[in-house]
């Protein structure tokens, strides 16, 4: 990773090619690279609950043009092009689509980590990603709703929920999350902080950032939504800077790890089979949706 950053390259880079020399398709020295991702994604949980405490509720509610204006229009415009390309690679509208709208949804641990790097995430162009960025969390039921609807086979196991009561249930735990927040959360760290003792603290706050994940992710909206949310409730607190320090370490060397879990992740035996789809196709969708954001 140290070599990625001298060369320009940044760290995310680094720690992706690390896991990949390291993987299963690598050296074989590490071999089930999905229980490690599956912890270290509390990296990126971690890194937007830092990232809502930098964000107090009036400054959200500024933003709110551009995550429901940019957000919407990014969604929409780049969703309908992109499918366009999986057509012309002669797949049915329906393949086309899904893969479209997996592809819309930008990788929210390598943006912000990339933005924290160069420093760009108070700027007004951050500011604007990261409000694409929200919108695009916020998509999560109403996605994976359209997945179940055009799915040709029957759901295995439990009845695939209404869109409505998906949606009803994504607000009232969303909804729960605020409500404690507002009325829980800062009397609960006053409390803790008379007390003196800082692993107190420290443990407190990794709670409250596991458990507003958790809850979120029961809710079927993604964890890293509900750790944002719960560090905005938290930004007007006078305990805020005490939290991000306590936060910090964990949250770097688990969003590390999550890199270096997805390098480990790659297949290379699968690129190899299918080397002209991948590599043209990959160029063409990048194409289209810089296009499209630019």
């Amino acid at each position: 990773m140290p070599l990625f950053k001298r060369l320009g390259l940044g760290s995310v880079l680094g720690y992706l090619a690390a896991g990949l020399a390291i993987g299963p398709f690598g050296l074989r020295l590490v071999t089930d690279s999905q229980a490690i991702i599956h912890i270290a994604e509390f990296g990126v949980v971690m890194f937007l609950f830092v990232i809502g405490l930098e964000m107090k509720p009036s400054h959200l509610w500024g933003l709110r043009r551009q995550i429901f204006g940019l957000g919407s229009l990014q969604v929409l415009v780049c969703a309908i092009l992109l499918t366009a390309v999986g057509m012309l690679y002669g797949f049915p509208w329906q393949v086309s689509f899904i893969s479209a709208a997996g592809f819309v949804l930008t990788s929210t641990a390598i943006v912000m980590q990339v933005l924290n790097e160069r420093g760009d995430i108070a700027a007004p162009r951050g500011q604007r990603i990261v409000s694409i960025l929200l919108f695009e969390d916020l998509l999560i039921v109403p996605l994976l709703a359209i997945v179940t609807f055009l799915s040709p086979l029957e759901p295995v196991g439990e009845a695939a929920r209404p869109l409505w009561q998906s949606a009803a249930i994504a607000f009232g735990a969303l909804a729960a999350l605020v409500v404690a927040g507002l009325f829980v959360l800062n009397p609960l760290f006053r409390i803790l902080a008379a007390t003196r003792a800082r692993e107190v603290m420290t443990a407190a706050a990794l709670f409250v950032v596991l458990g507003a994940a958790l809850l979120m992710e029961a809710g079927g909206l993604s964890m890293a939504m509900g750790a944002f949310v719960a560090g905005v409730l938290l930004s007007e607190s006078s305990f805020r800077h005490q939290l991000e320090a306590d936060i910090e370490p964990f949250r770097g060397l688990l969003l590390g790890l999550f890199f270096l879990g997805v390098g480990m992740s790659l297949d290379l035996k699968v690129l190899a089979q299918h080397w002209l789809l991948v590599s043209t196709g990959v160029i063409a969708l990048m194409a289209m949706k810089a296009a499209c954001i630019y």
